[in-house]
């Protein structure tokens, strides 16, 4: 597990960085939730009633005058986006970082296989997903008990879960990216992640184009639907079924390419 070890104390800064900078927003977000509960009826049903912008974050359905309401629009938002981010990022560099660094000829000289390599590097991304998400959620669900409010232990893991498999589905897709590029192209993985954000935001807005809930993980992973209890599962085992490929499609390719020096 020697590859699996680099890239964990390789990744260890970006990990910790992202982190931090998740997590603590999302405490920031609950600690100011009890001072300006009093006022969240009112807000949340003028949120209600703007139309399509209420409808796009799903603010006509969770209610801010409550502690999940609010934190499933506020907390699951920095999670969900800044998560994707980190997944996307993190899991194009692992194998066109290779090349683009110049370090492929000396890694590929060591008595490993390629799949082998390739499979390692993969374990120590869904490791590092793992862990943020673990953090994040030990954050949030921390900070709703210092602020003193009741958590829905049931949703608010159901919730998280759809958003490790969200991460974890773009990691494997941007895997897959990253062993057929030369180089990392990290503006890829960022318009990779947005783009499906967006395109759960037009589904939200535009019933019609809910076919695209196959396509983008935002569509399984939305707070609105979760905490209603009306995650989808179809697209739910699409998006995993799409991140194995993605993933198995990486380790496939990896291993019958012309890597170059």
């Amino acid at each position: 597990m020697t590859v699996f070890r680099k890239e964990l104390r390789a990744g260890a800064v970006s990990l910790l960085v992202w982190t931090a900078v998740i997590g603590g927003l999302m405490a920031v977000c609950v600690g100011m939730y009890p001072s300006i509960s009093d006022s969240m009826e009112d807000v949340s049903a003028l949120f209600a009633g703007m139309g399509g912008f209420s409808a796009a974050f799903g603010m006509d359905k969770l209610g801010f005058g409550t502690i999940m309401g609010f934190y499933g629009t506020e907390c699951g938002n920095i999670l969900g986006l800044g998560g994707a981010f980190f997944a996307a990022l993190t899991a194009m560099g692992t194998l066109a970082g290779e090349e683009g660094g110049h370090t492929a000829e000396f890694l590929l000289t060591h008595p490993v296989s390629r799949t082998r390599i390739a499979g390692e590097k993969l374990a120590a991304l869904a490791a590092m997903i793992l862990a943020m998400n673990l953090a994040c959620l030990a954050c949030g669900g921390g900070s709703i008990l210092a602020v003193g409010e009741e958590a829905e232990w049931g949703k608010l893991l159901s919730y998280h879960g759809t958003l490790l498999l969200m991460q974890l589905e773009i990691g494997g897709l941007c895997f897959a990216l990253s062993s057929l590029l030369r180089r990392s192209s990290y503006a890829l993985a960022m318009g990779a992640a947005a783009g499906l954000y967006f395109m759960g935001l037009l589904i939200n807005l535009n019933g019609e184009l809910k076919p695209l809930g196959y396509i983008t993980p935002y569509y399984y992973a939305d707070a609105a639907r979760v905490f209603a209890g009306e995650t989808p599962v179809g697209p739910l085992l699409v998006g995993c079924l799409l991140g194995a490929l993605g993933a198995g499609l990486g380790l496939w390719r990896y291993g019958r390419k012309d890597v170059a020096a």
